[in-house]
């Protein structure tokens, strides 16, 4: 019996998911994809890129970016900019 392709990701709700799309990251974190890809590129959020050249972000990943994010106080300042930003577009 062949094995499939591709084994299908589980829902954003269950909580032993691994591997986050980048609209899931963003959905995760309560930001917008264009504030992921933003925090991505400038290395503040770690991810992986699959051979195509997407993003992949690891629950583990996204959680330690919340951590360091309240850890270092700067979770009021990234919600307050990702409100700028969605009323400016």
């Amino acid at each position: 019996m062949p094995l499939p392709l591709s084994t299908p990701q589980p829902a954003l709700g269950n909580s032993r998911q691994l591997v986050f799309t980048s609209s899931q990251a963003a959905r995760y974190l309560g930001v917008s994809l264009a504030t992921i890809r933003r925090w991505t590129d400038a290395g503040h959020v770690s991810c992986y890129r699959t051979p195509g050249g997407q993003r992949r972000f690891s629950r583990d990943q996204l959680d330690e970016f919340i951590t360091s994010m309240h850890r270092d106080g700067h979770a009021e300042r990234a919600s307050a900019a990702e409100r700028r930003a969605t009323s400016i577009a």
